[in-house]
Formats: structure tokens, C-alpha cells, sequence
């Protein structure tokens, strides 16, 4: 099958992570023998700030990185009903224009066979309801929210006609333990600052116990306001800029323990959603510390699989404990990981992908299914 997706970006990973999530899932159903396509925008705020940050090369690496990856990239005239003519999957990420969501839901209504999916993984429903409303979906055939309490606030409010759970999930082809890499730090951070929606957070749970145990301790990220890369320079914590996600499993592998804190829209408004860093800290094998998260929909256990704390001191604490003890450190980073590899790989994903397609999926789709099945 061919399947289509309307992301922001694919290239770009520059303050994007559904980015990460897209080139997993993509590089699976390649894998599984299905052809897959990328469109995105020709002013998406995350290429056009990656090239401003990094410069064109960074493009270039990105087809380097990714030679199996197709993007292609629209402008107001592109002709969205032929390039859709031989689709059998359209996925539409929620930052599409609502404009071209209604045009893409039209293009359905009128007589498309293909199935249209769209594809939330933000927090606008709870934080910017009004944008989430807006849209058109009633023409869509499914929904898919990244998180249980997300598909309950779609259902509550009525849009879409059919909401699935489909979380994010770490490409374990990419994010893997690279033990021959030598741990030559203490503490890694790898997130950007998040619009102020979790400042109060990192200097609680990264700034201070960094500073307090005076760990070898280094940021990646981007966005960070003057103010923060002022705290980071005197908690003596090295900040590196932006990262590219493809680094990232090698930035793990160079230190011995990462947080995670999550920004507060997710803890306040949408329990049960980690976001993608855990599960790919966790697919690396390193110990991962939390700040605090409802794991509501039982993902992960806590407390086996990484450690979750309640405030700065506990987390300074377990920072220690940590670091102190190498047995220990392994033991964490190898149950995270096993949990990863049963549950949580973008193959797992893709299976929930089509569990998903075999429930509101056009005759076109699920007669393929029903042909896969008869061959096998």
C-alpha cells in the first residue's frame, strides 16, 4: 500500500519530535514493503529555523541520515488531489493548515477511496481548544490522539468519528545501546525549553541537583531565552544547541543518567503521556530519572523501568543513588529497555496502525489486509 503523510516536517526535527515518531513508523512500513511518502509545507517554522540555526547542510544531512525517506514539499498551488490519486493511507498531523484539513476531508467526501487519518500529538486540545475545533474532521475516518485522555477529550467533544490511541514510540533500528561509546559524563538533558511551560521544572529538577552534586552535566536543546543559558553557565552545566535526533542514541551512550521532565500541560490536562524522549532514553539502556508524570495508562513500571520523584531534593537523591552504584544503574537501564522492545518500538506502532485500518478502513484497505491474509 502507499501511505501518504501530512506532516509538518519530516527533514526538520528542530523543535519537532513528531518527526522522530514519522521516520520510525515510515522506516517500518518500508520495511513491511509498503511505499511511503512525506508532504510538508513550504513555510514550516521548523526547517525554516533549522536552516537558520544550522545552515543548508543540515538539509543535505538529513537525506544522508535517511536515504530511504521521501519528502516532498508543497506550496499554495500544489495539487493535493493528484498527488493523492494513488494513496491508499493519508495521515494528516494536527499542525496542517486547517484549511488544507478541510480540503483533504473534501477530497474524501467526494469520492477518494482512500482511508484519512488525522493525527494529533500536542496538547492543543486542553491548551488551545479553539484551534483543535476549528477543524473539519467530520469527513475523516478516524482519529488517531497519542494518548488515552487525549481520545477521551476528542470523544467528549465530538470531534471525529472514530478515536484510537496510538502513542509514540522509539525506532529501536536507530535508538539502541552503544556500549562501546565510554560514559565520559555524569547527567544528560536532551529538550528544548518549551515556551516557558516547564522553566520552573528544570531548575528544579536538573539546574539545582546538578549544581548541588556537582555533576559533569550537559543540555541539548533549543529555544533557550537568555535568562536560562545564564543558569545553565552558572550551574556549570554545558549547553550544546541543537541536536540531531539521529545523535542522540550516541549523546546517551556518552553519559551515565538522563531526566526527563515533562512540560505541564501534560501533567495537569493529559495524564499518561511521556512524550517521545522517554521512550527513546529508554530504547538506549540508560537510566532515566523523571520528574513527575501520571503513567495513568500503565505504559512503563515505575520505579523498575526508570525512577520517578516528587520534588528537587528526591530527585537530587536519586541523581546520587544512581551514579553511586553501577549494579544498579544497569539494572534500571536493562529493564527500560526490555519494556521498550515488548511494547513500545515503532513496529509495535505500525501493528496498532493497522489494527486501526482494519476497524475504519476503506474496502480498498482492508481488502488488501484480507489479501495479505489469504497469501499467508
Amino acid at each position: 500500500m502507499k501511505f501518504v503523510f501530512y506532516t509538518h516536517s519530516l527533514i526538520s526535527d528542530w523543535n519537532h519530535g513528531n518527526a522522530h515518531f514519522l521516520r520510525g513508523v515510515m522506516r517500518d512500513l518500508q520495511r513491511r514493503g509498503h511505499d511511503t511518502l512525506a508532504l510538508e509545507p513550504e513555510d514550516a517554522w521548523s526547517r525554516a529555523n533549522l536552516v537558520g540555526d544550522q545552515g543548508a547542510s543540515a538539509i543535505a544531512r538529513f537525506y544522508q541520515t535517511f536515504p530511504q525517506h521521501r519528502s516532498q514539499i508543497y506550496e499554495k498551488s500544489f495539487d493535493h488531489e493528484a498527488a493523492l490519486g494513488d494513496a491508499d493511507v493519508v495521515i494528516v498531523h494536527e499542525w496542517t493548515e486547517p484549511e488544507l484539513v478541510a480540503r483533504l476531508g473534501r477530497i474524501r467526501s467526494n469520492g477518494a477511496d482512500f482511508t484519512l487519518l488525522f493525527h494529533d500529538t500536542h496538547h492543543r486540545a486542553v491548551s488551545a481548544e479553539g484551534d483543535i475545533a476549528g477543524l473539519t474532521l467530520s469527513d475523516y475516518d478516524g482519529v488517531l490522539a497519542f494518548g488515552e485522555t487525549l481520545r477521551e477529550r476528542y470523544l467528549k467533544a465530538g470531534w471525529g468519528k472514530s478515536v484510537f490511541t496510538w502513542h509514540e514510540a522509539a525506532d529501536d533500528t536507530l535508538f539502541r545501546p552503544m556500549p562501546e561509546i565510554d560514559r565520559t559524563g555524569d547527567l544528560i538533558w536532551i529538550g528544548n525549553w518549551g515556551d516557558d511551560e516547564r522553566s520552573a521544572e528544570i531548575a528544579e529538577f536538573l539546574v539545582g541537583p546538578a549544581q548541588s552534586l556537582g555533576l559533569k552535566t550537559t543540555v541539548r536543546g533549543v529555544r533557550y531565552p537568555d535568562q536560562a543559558l545564564e543558569a545553565l553557565r552558572e550551574a556549570g552545566i554545558a549547553y550544546g544547541g541543537w541536536i540531531a535526533n539521529a545523535d542522540v542514541p550516541a549523546a546517551f551512550a556518552s553519559h551515565k543518567v538522563t531526566v526527563h521532565i515533562p512540560r505541564r500541560p501534560y501533567v495537569q490536562h493529559l495524564p499518561g503521556i511521556p512524550t517521545i524522549r522517554v521512550f527513546e532514553a529508554l530504547a538506549c539502556g540508560i537510566p532515566l530519572i523523571s520528574a513527575p508524570w501520571d503513567d495513568a495508562e500503565h505504559l512503563f513500571s515505575p520505579g523498575t523501568d526508570f525512577l520517578l520523584v516528587r520534588d528537587g531534593e528526591e530527585m537530587k537523591r536519586n541523581l546520587r543513588d544512581v551514579l553511586s552504584d553501577p549494579d544498579y544503574a544497569v539494572s534500571l537501564a536493562a529493564a527500560g529497555l526490555t519494556t521498550i522492545k515488548a511494547r513500545h518500538t515503532c513496529r509495535h506502532r505500525v501493528d496498532e496502525l493497522f489494527a486501526v485500518l482494519t476497524r475504519c478502513g476503506t474496502n480498498r484497505v482492508t481488502a488488501n489486509f484480507q489479501s495479505r491474509e489469504a497469501a499467508e
